[in-house]
């Protein structure tokens, strides 16, 4: 799979590996920034081992994984993936996004949907993409809406979190029939 940078005026996306994650460790290490996640990286070596999961993936065809960099800042922000990837039935997941808080309430998490979702639907052709998150993430569930997808139902207590506790999940989806629109609305000043 070769995949290229996804890039527009306000971000670039290229592929988050062992070769880079080293630059969102301090971002990383934000506190609560991942506290709807089940997975730890606060540390190094927990850094590390999540990025290489999601490289894992990405030789396994299941994941891509990006790098997140901000252009209007000059900094790299997060980081994000496809994820769950079902190549037979066409349909994948965004998710895994974090970005650091000087980062959030900007136009960086749109700009990055707006590519990711352009990519999945132009260029992969596929016919679904969806979104899951922690019912309590309030902020996260209303930037989706934001964006077009609508709540599909909610999957009760599905993931355990690093505390302990087992979250409900919101699933929210984005036809690929309902894409023109949504660009041409939602997205129309990118």
């Amino acid at each position: 799979m070769n995949t290229p940078a996804l890039e527009n005026k306000n971000v670039k996306l290229t592929l988050l590996d062992l070769s880079n994650y080293e630059k969102l460790i301090q971002i990383a290490q934000q506190d609560k920034l991942v506290q709807y996640s089940p997975s730890k990286i606060d540390t190094h070596d927990d850094l590390k081992s999540y990025v290489q999961t999601a490289v894992d993936g990405y030789y396994h065809k299941t994941t891509i994984p990006f790098i997140v960099f901000d252009k209007t800042q000059n900094a790299y922000a997060g980081c994000t993936r496809f994820m769950n990837i079902d190549w037979n039935n066409k349909v994948i997941e965004i998710g895994a996004t974090w970005i650091g808080r000087e980062f959030q309430g900007s136009a960086l998490n749109k700009s990055i949907k707006l590519l990711m979702l352009h990519y999945a639907f132009e260029t992969l052709n596929f016919e679904k993409v969806e979104f899951r998150i922690d019912e309590r993430n309030i902020r996260s569930r209303k930037a989706v809406e934001k964006i077009g997808a609508t709540l599909e139902g909610i999957l009760r207590q599905n993931v355990y979190l690093l505390d302990g506790f087992k979250r409900n999940t919101c699933c929210y989806g984005i036809l690929n029939t309902e894409w023109k629109s949504i660009k041409e609305t939602v997205f129309k000043e990118f």
